[in-house]
């Protein structure tokens, strides 16, 4: 990894209805251009992903548990 910012792929690669990866939560066009991206891109992709993820947990929770 040339700039030190990892690859946020899991290996869930399963996108939702809205082209949402659930593993990484990145968009199809975030993973794919991921590679080219510099890294001020990369660390916006992780802070949008970062969000994505909080609101689908948030959407997600099961107050009866």
């Amino acid at each position: 990894n040339k700039t030190g910012i990892s690859n946020p792929c899991i290996h869930v690669c399963t996108l939702d209805d809205n082209k949402i990866c659930l593993g990484c939560y990145r968009s199809a066009e975030e993973i794919r251009n991921w590679f080219h991206y510099t890294d001020e891109q990369k660390k916006e992709t992780l802070r949008n992903s970062g969000i994505r993820c909080r609101k689908h947990d948030e959407n997600n929770y099961d107050h009866y548990v």
